[in-house]
């Protein structure tokens, strides 16, 4: 028996000293007998330069002995039963699902990529509901139609609308006399929007505006062609956006497939 082991540990050892491929070690450090993979390091190497840190012996050395001083206190922790405690159980279970959601999605990413003609459309519609104009804003809010109507008559008197903006409640614009600076009605709520849309540069809107936040009164301060960013500017942003859109549909059939009680 003895013979035969010897035998077979000479075999092994020979086609190692043969072919290195086989003796290469595959093992960044062998800690109490547990193997930790070199190709650990290399994830946590690629996700040190994606944070900007050079690839250099120094790193790879602070990152092998970070891996060792983690296997060697789950050790620690597994000898003490730690890991079939209920809460780390359930943290365990979060932290797979968390993995699992991730590599779901990058493979979904994958398997059904973005193509230019889509990015295109999006952009297209994108600048269609952008429209050709900005326009700068000013509003003063309050909680009644009596104080918006109070505060109409009031600039009809010629008070300076930067002056009664200090009472409005929507406390941001008011301690810049009311200015919301350049937007586009898309940003708007609808009723704030087509008030907007229907005033001249320098106007005040003569009726208040009621909308979820409360009433306005709104004052159109200038108006200017609106320069959208290129395509290829914007391309990342349209990318990330039909991406989640994709994700979003696939969870959504998903669901409507799953028994949910």
């Amino acid at each position: 028996m003895l013979k035969t082991h010897n035998l077979a540990a000479m075999t092994i050892l020979a086609a190692l000293a043969i072919n290195p491929a086989f003796a290469e070690d595959k093992s960044a450090a062998v800690v109490n007998g547990v193997s930790i993979p070199q190709e650990r390091v290399e994830m946590s190497v690629k996700a040190a330069e994606a944070q900007g840190r050079a690839d250099n012996p120094e790193l790879r050395k602070a990152i092998r002995d970070d891996l060792i001083n983690r296997e060697v206190i789950v050790q620690a922790a597994v000898k003490q039963g730690l890991d079939k405690t209920p809460a780390v159980v359930e943290q365990i279970d979060v932290a797979k699902q968390n993995v699992l959601v991730n590599a779901f999605v990058q493979d979904s990413i994958k398997k059904t990529p973005i193509t230019d003609a889509q990015l295109l459309q999006e952009y297209d519609t994108l600048k269609a509901k952008l429209g050709d104009k900005e326009y700068e804003v000013s509003h003063i809010l309050v909680k009644t139609e009596a104080e918006a109507k109070e505060i109409i008559a009031k600039l009809e008197k010629k008070a300076k609308f930067e002056k009664l903006a200090e009472k409005s409640i929507d406390t941001g614009s008011a301690a810049h006399g009311g200015s919301l600076g350049w937007t586009v009605p898309k940003n708007l709520v609808e009723p704030f929007a087509n008030a907007l849309l229907n005033l001249k540069k320098g106007e005040y809107t003569r009726v208040p505006v009621q909308t979820q936040f409360g009433w306005h009164v709104i004052k159109l301060d200038n108006i200017r062609p609106l320069k959208v960013p290129s395509f290829e500017e914007l391309k990342p942003q349209l990318q990330q956006r039909l991406q989640q859109q994709a994700i979003q549909k696939t969870v959504a059939d998903l669901r409507a497939a799953a028994k949910i009680e």
